[in-house]
């Protein structure tokens, strides 16, 4: 194990720091005292490689990742899983805004809440699928513009005056699936995507991910998966395309 005081280290030099370290052939890293560097493994290839965080990390948190394991033992900021293409990370704790930006493998899991646009952009290539499993509620705007990939919204935090996602659910979705486990408000979502009962091939997926889920986070499996999902989809793959004009 090889342990990196983040206390007062400039960000530049902490990630300059993690990268030398695993040159020099260390696969478990230890930051401690982190407090709001950006990148934090952006761009890291190694599957080999696992980074245990204690403190919150700043924006972008395994941006460009190829391979790795991120551990955050704390919450996270902005952009965690920005553009990753592998790897996977976890957050025990909460996240913030566009979590999974354009994400095109690999996976999230996240136990507590996310804020808003979660997984906007999100899309799969070929064998790449990427998969985010989100424990509490998220913010509004969530798997906005969403062109693939799996997210998997469970609600654990939701509340009588906490509703599991905010307003413009799925907005511009055109791909890939999003399962929340209870019931969505009409209203919440936009007109665009429409709910169904997921299929037997649909709760395989959903329990493989929760069970995963439930051993990262030691949460209650039974509990969870004695409520139902339903699955968000979009009616058309081109849900724009009646606004442009078609040419000569």
């Amino acid at each position: 194990m090889y342990e990196i005081d983040a206390k007062d280290v400039y960000y530049r030099d902490l990630n300059e720091q993690i990268r030398n370290a695993i040159k020099n052939h260390n696969k478990e890293l230890v930051i401690e005292n982190v407090c709001g560097q950006y990148y934090i493994g952006c761009g890291l290839s190694d599957p080999d490689v696992t980074i245990t965080l204690h403190g919150v990390p700043g924006n972008d948190l395994g941006a460009f990742m190829n391979g790795p394991e991120i551990v955050v033992l704390d919450d996270a900021q902005d952009g965690v899983g920005n553009t990753m293409n592998g790897g996977r990370i976890i957050v025990h704790g909460s996240a913030g805004d566009v979590l999974a930006y354009s994400m095109r493998g690999g996976s999230l899991f996240i136990e507590r809440d996310v804020g808003y646009r979660a997984c906007i952009h999100m899309k799969a290539y070929k064998e790449m699928n990427p998969t985010v499993v989100v424990g509490g509620c998220a913010g509004a705007f969530m798997g906005e513009y969403m062109a693939g990939g799996t997210l998997i919204l469970l609600g654990l935090t939701k509340s009588k005056n906490k509703p599991i996602t905010g307003n413009y659910l799925a907005t511009g979705m055109h791909g890939g699936s999003i399962f929340i486990r209870g019931s969505v408000e009409p209203h919440l979502l936009w007109e665009q995507v429409k709910t169904e009962e997921p299929s037997l091939e649909d709760y395989d997926l959903i329990k493989e991910n929760v069970k995963e889920f439930c051993n990262i986070f030691k949460n209650d499996y039974n509990e969870i998966m004695n409520e139902e999902f339903v699955k968000v989809v979009p009616k058309s793959t081109r849900p724009y395309g009646d606004l442009y004009i078609p040419g000569p």
